[in-house]
């Protein structure tokens, strides 16, 4: 099952956790055209292994909050890049549903790239794109 499984799956995912923010290019199909759409946010949970590995992130839309769930290694992912590193103690970060402005905002975890790299190494999710 796992040798099947590693033809569908990506040799490159960048490391994340849980309440760090990223960019995740979406390619999106309108008629016979092919575009990239960028979804901002916050990482609110991660769930499954292997190819079915999932991503919840969360953003703020003209006021109102948006969360929209992505497999990992879906070839409609054309790639996900982190900005932001969040400090959280949870696995799952529901909690800022119900928070509104100022509140929503996580402490930045500073982290320099070599020491990313050990981690993501550690967890064993590859290289840092």
């Amino acid at each position: 099952m796992n040798l099947v499984e590693k033809t569908s799956m990506k040799p490159e995912i960048p490391y994340f956790e849980i309440g760090d923010t990223v960019d995740v290019h979406c390619r999106i199909l309108e008629g016979e055209k092919e575009r990239i759409q960028v979804f901002t946010g916050v990482v609110i949970g991660r769930s499954g292994s292997g190819t079915r590995e999932m991503f919840a992130v969360r953003r703020i839309v003209q006021g109102e909050g948006v969360e929209r769930k992505f497999p990992l290694h879906s070839p409609r992912i054309a790639k996900i890049a982190v900005t932001r590193a969040g400090v959280v103690r949870r696995a799952k970060l529901y909690f800022l549903r119900d928070r509104v402005g100022k509140a929503v905002r996580l402490k930045e975890r500073r982290i320099d790239p070599k020491q990313r790299q050990k981690y993501a190494n550690k967890a064993g999710r590859g290289e840092v794109v």
